[in-house]
């Protein structure tokens, strides 16, 4: 990197991309628990930390430490990364789109209000990312403005498909519409992948295979689906540096001007429109994240680590250094672009 970056060593970044799961989830105020229903149990302590299984359908989905839900370990781990902030989200699996509607919004409003909690304790160093039961868009909706406009959220985290279909879908779109409308920014994270039957090997293969392939192809159903055409101002992000969108988007862009199908479908050019979208930087290496710039734009890309589950980007601005993007670049993913990103955030505060 070139001389005169000395915010690579401060902590001045903003992560993006890092998940919360509470110490416990609520009993179901029903009749009959749904069988998808979270719960935790004790796991042995390891490393000091305190450790609880998360249990779905009976079995352990994923052991995660106190980090996942004391603020005073996450808020002491982040100078050490170089984070001044970082936007929380719900652990994906617990947005809960395969319940019914009413059982996953009384789910997702208790970790909602578990996030606000939280960041009310960091004194504003979170920032909050809520969940929505986007299986019913009147329900997702109501439960939007909740997160924004009661408990002051950014925005919210939303799956890269729901239950099987895809977000491009124009049936999303009066979400979408509301989340523009609010000024709300929407993250978007791999989840229950397609693919899975394709690979050969052990479970962890999900997060590090299929999840990518998934948002790489979330992203593209935006840019197939036009859905910034028709919402110019939204925000919306992409984790794990969009996945595979970007050694898609080459074929994609030159079956544009190939297949007429295509251009009757796509209503602009898909690097442009892909170049409107964000993206996290949470790709684990060095060139590549020098790619995804090239390809996306400096104003696009912003940090991700993942935190603090075992798979995360220990180091995101070091990571940011090595990739040797120049001092003005590295400022925009530092924080430039997510103070953009996540504007309802720094509405009230001038840089």
């Amino acid at each position: 990197m070139a001389e005169g970056t000395p915010r690579l060593r401060c902590a001045c970044g903003i992560d993006v991309h890092a998940h919360m799961v509470p110490a416990e989830f609520p009993a179901y105020l029903g009749s009959k628990v749904p069988a998808q229903w979270p719960s935790t149990a004790a796991a042995p302590d390891a490393g000091g930390l305190c450790h609880r299984r998360v249990m779905i359908a009976g079995k352990n989905y994923r052991t995660v430490s106190e980090k996942c839900w004391s603020v005073t370990r996450r808020l002491a781990d982040l100078p050490e990364m170089g984070l001044a902030h970082q936007a929380l989200s719900p652990m994906p699996e617990l947005l809960s789109y395969w319940m019914e509607p009413p059982d996953a919004q009384q789910l997702l409003r208790y970790l909602n209000e578990q996030i606000a909690s939280m960041v009310a304790e960091s004194g504003g160093v979170l920032i909050g990312m809520g969940a929505v039961p986007l299986q019913d868009i009147d329900l997702a909706i109501a439960e939007l403005r909740h997160a924004v406009e009661t408990l002051g959220f950014a925005g919210v985290e939303i799956g890269s498909n729901v239950n099987g279909t895809p977000i491009g879908d124009p049936r999303f779109d009066p979400f979408f519409e509301a989340c523009e409308a609010l000024d709300a920014a929407v993250f978007v994270h791999a989840l229950k992948p397609t693919g899975m039957d394709r690979l050969v090997g052990p479970a962890p293969l999900q997060q590090v295979l299929a999840y990518p392939t998934d948002v790489g192809l979330a992203a593209a159903s935006v840019i197939t689906g036009n859905l910034l055409m028709r919402r110019p101002k939204l925000r919306i992000a992409f984790s794990h540096g969009g996945g595979t969108l970007a050694m898609l988007l080459p074929r994609l862009q030159q079956g544009w001007g190939v297949f007429p199908a295509l251009k009757e479908q796509v209503q602009a050019s898909p690097v442009e429109q892909a170049r409107r979208l964000f993206y996290d930087t949470l790709v684990f290496d060095s060139s590549t994240l020098a790619h995804l710039v090239a390809q996306f734009g400096a104003t696009q890309l912003m940090v991700g680590t993942d935190y603090p589950f075992n798979f995360h980007e220990h180091a995101p601005l070091a990571r940011i250094e090595s990739a040797g993007l120049g001092a003005d670049v590295a400022d925009h993913l530092i924080d430039g672009n997510a103070r953009r990103f996540l504007a309802r955030a720094f509405a009230s505060t001038k840089h």
